[in-house]
Parts: structure tokens; C-alpha cells; sequence
């Protein structure tokens, strides 16, 4: 269990003062002079052996990441662009961030950008978080007003200007090439790589782009050091992470633990456990409604909430937005509902996704009236393989992942459907 020492977010709930003057009450902006002060290959030496990974699904190591900015400046400048089109169904918990802690996040935000040489840096935040920006705005203007932002940024001898830049709620902009061309004033849509955005980003320029949770657990890494947040979490899975649980669970919420967190342990003593008790579920999305669901029997006794152990069972911790479903849950309708959005949010550039999501879509919709022949089962998965893997962007994988899962799991379930259906007279082949 995470010890109240260790949590890096300490307002996530709100209930302490958000304002600059509760912030360096507790902790945040205490010595950053010092810590820039360490020098851009020192940070980025830290953030390597502190084992942190992306905190926005993808779970790249985030100072390697860092490493693949150029050395030395051709001439262009480079910048960091914030990922806050936290944009992924159930994911909840950069909001928190934004919302209650957001000088964590600025000030994460001026280290970094000086690890990578970037004299600007913008927050690219999600169309309907109002409130956020609201909150986020206040705080950046704040810092300014502290002299934390700007020339001379917190003393440190780095000029630094950051900026909030507000989407239009559009899905697509959430991948990290479409939203530099939401950016730049254009339609989101991806772009092909490469090149990659190290090597020509926002405005043709070197970029690295990182979640907000990324960003703002790094203030506190090079504080306490990259031991102490290695110290976490099973080997290549370190540090403490924010899960957003929802779902039928007596308490949702979004807390903080430790990686690697058996998945019980984290039901029971953060959510009251399961809404009926633990017999009564069902299957869990573990990381966001593009990875998966697994069922009540590979979650309910020894699930470890982490990226290797969660690929292992062919499913994944993407931003670690569980989703609990209880036996009252149609499963298949579910499933239908994320085709749909998935379907909804493609941009329409790659043949495979922009004609199979609206496909699956409608297959599922005949799954779920139990309308469809037991054929269509398999060429359904079929077609999910099709679009998996053959378009720009990961929107393909995230409309064809929880297809799979579900086939893969309830079969059965969707075979009874159509049985019952059609009078019990359907004959379903054996495996």
C-alpha cells in the first residue's frame, strides 16, 4: 500500500488550497533553481533510471523519450506540447490533475521543457473541460505573476513562456501527431511517421509530446530521486500511478497507489469492493475503453494492475481508467456502445478504419439484438484484424482491441443470443 508520504499528488481530491501559496505549502516549486541547475543531461540521466513510463497509454519510457530531442539546435526551436485531451472513456484523471494540482503540472512542465531545450511550451487541453482550463489558466497566470514563468524563469536563468491551448473535443486530437495539427490550426489528423515529432514536430520543429500525469510526477522524481520512485512497482514497472476506477464498484474514484498493485487489494481498499460482492463480476476493462476486457476469473485472484502482467493476459494498462461491470451488464452492448464511439471519432483518413469501424459497428448492433448468423462471429474477427495494425494512427487498434476481447471471452454469451433468438434451432460449431 502507497504510504501518505509517498503520494505525489497530494490535492487530487481538492481539498486543500489549489492556488500557488497552498502549492509551495505543500512542497511543489521547492528548489527548482536547484534542479535545473542540475543540467539538461542529469535530468534526463535521472528520469532514465527512475523507470517512469508515458502515463497516457502507450507506456514509452519517458526519458528515453526525452533523449531523442537533438543535442544541439540547427537553428529551429524545439518545444514541448502537453497531451491533456485526456479524451479515452473512463479515463478521468488528468482532469483531477488540472483541476486541484495543476502547479505540479507547470511546474513539471518548466523542467522538462529545459531537459529538451524548449524555451516554449503548450498545453493542448481537452474541448470540454471548462472548469479545467479555468483552473489550469489561473494557476499558469499565477506563476507568471511569481516571476516562475517568463524571462528568468524561477530564477534559473532559463526563459520560459507556457501556454493553454483549448480543443474543439475531438477524439483524434488525443494522438500525438493530430493534435500538432490541431495545433498548428489544422484539421486533427495524423500524420505519417516518420518523420518522428523529435525530428520534425509543431511548426517543423523538434517536439516531444507527454501526458499530463508524465509531466507532473517529474518536479517530484528529481526531488526525492529516481531510487525512491524505481522502488515502486514489480521490475519495468515503477513508480506510483493515478487509476481512475469506475464502473460497478460501491466507490468509484481516482486515487493514487503504487504500480503493480494486486487488483483486489486496489477494489477493496479504495472502491468498498464490488457492488454485489466479488461474485458478482462479471469482466473489467483495466486500462481505458481501448484495451480488452478480461473476465471475473483472470481478475478476480491474483491481477497485478501493470503493463507487463496485463499484456501477458493479451489485454493492457493504457491510462489505468478500470471499468467494472457486474453480471446486471449486457457485455455485448458494451461493447457495441465503444464500437459506436469509436466509429463516431474516426477522422476518416485510412480506408481500413473509416470503413471497418462503421462495419463493426453494425455487425455488433446485430450481435447485441442477437439478429446476426454465427458466422458473422468470425468475420467479425476477421475484419478487426484487417483494420488492427494497418492505419496511421493506434484509432484502428483502439475500435478493433475490444472486439477481440469480447469474442475472445464471451463467445458463448453471443451464441446464446442468436440460439435464443432463432428458437433454440441454431447450430453452433464446435470449436
Amino acid at each position: 500500500m502507497l504510504q501518505d508520504k509517498d503520494r505525489i499528488f497530494t490535492n487530487i481530491y481538492g481539498m486543500h488550497d489549489r492556488t500557488l501559496k497552498g502549492a509551495q505549502a505543500r512542497g511543489h516549486w521547492d528548489g527548482t533553481k536547484d534542479i535545473i541547475g542540475l543540467g539538461r543531461d542529469k535530468i534526463v540521466e535521472i528520469m532514465k533510471a527512475s523507470g517512469l513510463r508515458g502515463r497516457g497509454g502507450a507506456g514509452f519510457p519517458t526519458g528515453l523519450k526525452w533523449s531523442f530531442m537533438p543535442k544541439e539546435s540547427d537553428g529551429r526551436p524545439a518545444y514541448l506540447v502537453v497531451n491533456a485531451d485526456e479524451s479515452e472513456p473512463g479515463t478521468c484523471k488528468d482532469r483531477e490533475i488540472m483541476r486541484n494540482d495543476p502547479h505540479t503540472l507547470i511546474e513539471g512542465c518548466l523542467i522538462a521543457s529545459f531537459a529538451m531545450q524548449a524555451h516554449a511550451c503548450y498545453i493542448y487541453i481537452r474541448g470540454e473541460y471548462i472548469r479545467e482550463r479555468e483552473a489550469l489558466q489561473a494557476a499558469i497566470d499565477e506563476a507568471y505573476e511569481a516571476g516562475l514563468l517568463g524571462p528568468n524563469a524561477a530564477k534559473s536563468g532559463w526563459d520560459f513562456d507556457l501556454y493553454l491551448h483549448h480543443g474543439a473535443g475531438a477524439y483524434i486530437c488525443g494522438e500525438e501527431t493530430a493534435l500538432l495539427e490541431s495545433l498548428e490550426g489544422r484539421k486533427g489528423m495524423p500524420r505519417m511517421k516518420p518523420p518522428f515529432p523529435a525530428g520534425a514536430g509543431l511548426y517543423g520543429c523538434p517536439t516531444t509530446v507527454n501526458n499530463v500525469e508524465s509531466i507532473a510526477v517529474v518536479p517530484t522524481i528529481l526531488r526525492r530521486g529516481a531510487e525512491w520512485f524505481a522502488g515502486f512497482g514489480r521490475a519495468n514497472n515503477a513508480g506510483t500511478k493515478l487509476f481512475a476506477i469506475s464502473g460497478h464498484v460501491n466507490n468509484p474514484c481516482v486515487v493514487e497507489e503504487a504500480m503493480s498493485i494486486p487488483f483486489d487489494e486496489l477494489i477493496e481498499r479504495h472502491c468498498g469492493g464490488i457492488r454485489g460482492g466479488w461474485d458478482n463480476l462479471k469482466a473489467v476493462i483495466p486500462g481505458g475503453s481501448s484495451v480488452p476486457l478480461l473476465p471475473a476469473e483472470v481478475m478476480r485472484e491474483g491481477a497485478i494492475m501493470d503493463f507487463d502482467w496485463l499484456r501477458e493476459q493479451k489485454s493492457g494498462l493504457g491510462t489505468a481508467a478500470v471499468i467494472v461491470m457486474d453480471q446486471s451488464t449486457d457485455v455485448i452492448k458494451a461493447i457495441w456502445r465503444l464500437s459506436k464511439f469509436y466509429k463516431h471519432e474516426s477522422c476518416g483518413q485510412c480506408t481500413p478504419c473509416r470503413e471497418g469501424t462503421g462495419w463493426m459497428m453494425r455487425v455488433m448492433d446485430r450481435l447485441v439484438k442477437g439478429e446476426a448468423e454465427v458466422a458473422e462471429i468470425d468475420m467479425l474477427l476477421d475484419v478487426t484484424k484487417q483494420v488492427e495494425g494497418h492505419t496511421i494512427c493506434a484509432l484502428g487498434d483502439a475500435a478493433a482491441w475490444p472486439i477481440q476481447g469480447l469474442v475472445r471471452h464471451f463467445r458463448g454469451e453471443i451464441e446464446d443470443r442468436i440460439r435464443v433468438k432463432r428458437g433454440g434451432t441454431v447450430e453452433i460449431a464446435a470449436e
